[in-house]
């Protein structure tokens, strides 16, 4: 499988880490950084690199890693089309993508380690979606119309 990488500092070591193992297993992997430790980089930007390289095609799934996972998650889930989940488990890196068609796996770098991160993103890019199952592809339809409503503006301006 093709697919897009990145971290910000916390999650530099298992990304490449990641990185290594997944291409030595024969996937394409483009890393989009971070190609060093730099204390002062912003997880958004990494978010916004994967985000947008699955959006332009590069690659249909893709990798985010910070300290704990979840600002990655959160930025990147701002993007339209950008479904990310935070996957710590076995069970989650496959059934994101099985029931909710996942196509960013986050992971946490200071809550998995090497061994458990490897597993889960085998897992992930293993998984397919299962569209078949009309229970899941009347939800994802759901989510899809979610997204829409807010990106057309008719959505609420009230945060609260």
């Amino acid at each position: 499988m093709k697919l897009v990488i990145a971290s910000d500092h916390a999650g530099f070591a298992l990304k490449e880490e990641l990185r290594a193992n997944l291409s030595a297993a024969g996937h394409e992997v483009i890393d989009l950084g971070a190609y060093k430790v730099e204390p002062e980089d912003d997880y958004p930007d990494f978010a916004v690199k994967v985000g947008e390289a699955i959006r332009a095609g590069v690659a249909p799934r893709g990798i985010l890693i910070c300290g704990s996972g979840v600002g990655v998650c959160v930025a990147a889930n701002k993007i339209p089309g950008i479904r990310a989940g935070i996957c710590h488990d076995v069970y989650s890196a496959h059934q994101g993508v099985e029931h909710d068609d996942m196509n960013v796996l986050v992971l946490g770098a200071r809550i998995v380690g090497g061994a458990l991160a490897i597993d889960l993103a085998h897992t992930y890019v293993g998984a397919k979606f299962q569209a078949q199952e009309g229970r899941f592809e009347r939800r994802f339809k759901k989510v899809l119309a979610i997204e829409a409503k807010y990106l057309c503006g008719s959505g609420s301006s009230n945060p609260a």
